[in-house]
């Protein structure tokens, strides 16, 4: 059994910061899709493919009260990327776009990797620093 998460209070810097990485790594994910099937890398390109992904984000920021704790794992990271996927892909397909299963499998793999992973790598850092000092 793994202990609680810590809830420290997170500053402004500290709730922008979270912002700028779960998003930065949202528009990589569109990127590398774009790449990986040759699409044009162009910022409209890159907008089409990573905005209804940036639009559930947003929403899960803003209805799961991530600021209140942007860096737990489990209470906050997967919260964001379970709602950024599925919510991303209720958007791209209203909008007209396709929801193949593999797409859906690939972006629930990566952005879990993302959007859980800095927060996994944050919250070793923080042991880290803890045990040192």
């Amino acid at each position: 059994m793994t202990a609680p998460e810590a809830r420290p209070r997170a500053g402004a810097g500290a709730i922008a910061l979270a912002a700028v990485l779960d998003v930065a790594l949202v528009v990589t994910f569109a990127a590398i899709g774009r790449g990986s099937h040759a699409r044009a890398a162009t910022a409209a390109g890159l907008f089409e493919t990573a905005w209804p992904f940036l639009a559930g984000l947003a929403v899960v920021w803003l209805a799961g009260r991530v600021w209140r704790n942007p860096f737990a794992v489990v209470s906050t990271g997967i919260v964001v990327w379970i709602g950024t996927v599925a919510l991303g892909q209720l958007f791209r397909l209203l909008s007209g776009g396709t929801t193949a299963t593999a797409f859906i499998i690939v972006s629930a793999v990566t952005l879990g990797a993302f959007l859980v992973g800095w927060r996994l790598i944050a919250m070793l850092i923080r042991r880290l620093r803890r045990r040192g000092a």
